[in-house]
């Protein structure tokens, strides 16, 4: 298996990995400049050269994980025998220059409900990188002639983001697809469609977050259902209503939806700071 294909089904697999590239290459060195190697927590696919220079970077790529890292180091070691690290001695005459690319795990996102916020919060959350999933009970809602082809045509032509259109006719059953660290916006038509959509989601482990558009007074109702259905007051404070940023007002679709996106990227960012510290 090469590198690419290696990333590529630790990328589909949701987990974290190094890309080292052997970048400068000056007098002799096990492999020529340009030699890759992808380190993930589990396995190491690749090799930039063995011996004391691989070692060291694959002590810095998993230190790199371990941390959260996400941006790019790069490492220079000697190659001689009077430069010793703690994986020994590699006197082949040359100096490498390695550098370490982090690829973390890509945020995923779910917007149940392609309404008129739904729409114009997918149309600003594609154009990051990120896994999204549109899920709406009505088929219509997700036509291409409505979001057009992803990548290709229409609301979504020029998505950054791998997009995946859920029509589920019970919508809360588009939950079992989402990955682990998934965040979970319910703004659908209905209701009873959103009361649903969060009961079930409250039940399941290993959301990143929960958002609910909607009032106070929606919420208000929601709490007595949701704690009829079994739901205590810990479980209820993992529910974020109404949601967005409170510095953008609005009750338009599009400004609404821009303050959703910013609470969004903001939960992103703070997962990967929380990472970065460990």
């Amino acid at each position: 298996m090469d590198w690419l294909e290696a990333l590529r089904r630790l990328r589909d697999a949701r987990e974290p990995a190094v890309i080292v590239t052997l970048a400068i290459v000056r007098g002799h060195a096990p492999r020529n400049g340009g030699a890759k190697m992808v380190v993930s927590r589990g396995a190491i696919v690749g090799t930039v050269g063995g011996g004391n220079l691989e070692a060291t970077a694959i002590d810095r790529a998993r230190a790199l994980l371990a941390s959260g890292g996400v941006e790019p180091e790069l490492v220079t070691l000697q190659l001689s025998d009077k430069a010793t690290t703690e994986y020994g001695v590699q006197c082949c005459g040359g100096e490498v220059t390695f550098m370490l690319e982090p690829v973390p795990v890509v945020p995923a996102v779910a917007v149940f409900g392609l309404g008129h916020v739904g729409l114009e919060l997918a149309r600003i959350l594609a154009r990051q990188e990120f896994e999204l999933h549109l899920v709406d009970s009505r088929a219509e809602m997700l036509a291409p002639e409505r979001v057009g082809v992803p990548g290709e045509s229409g609301v979504l032509a020029d998505a950054v983001a791998v997009v995946h259109l859920h029509h589920e006719p019970v919508p809360e059953a588009g939950l079992d697809a989402l990955p682990p660290g998934a965040h979970v916006l319910v703004m659908t038509h209905d209701h009873v469609e959103d009361l649903a959509i969060v009961d079930r989601a409250l039940r399941r482990e290993g959301l990143a977050s929960i958002g609910l558009i909607g009032s106070r007074s929606k919420w208000a109702r929601f709490r007595v259902k949701l704690a009829e259905l079994g739901h205590d007051d810990a479980a209820l404070a993992r529910v974020s209503t109404p949601i967005g940023i409170p510095e953008v007002a609005g009750k338009a679709p599009a400004t609404i939806a821009v303050s959703v996106a910013a609470r969004i990227l903001e939960l992103v960012e703070q997962a990967r700071v929380c990472d970065d510290a460990g």
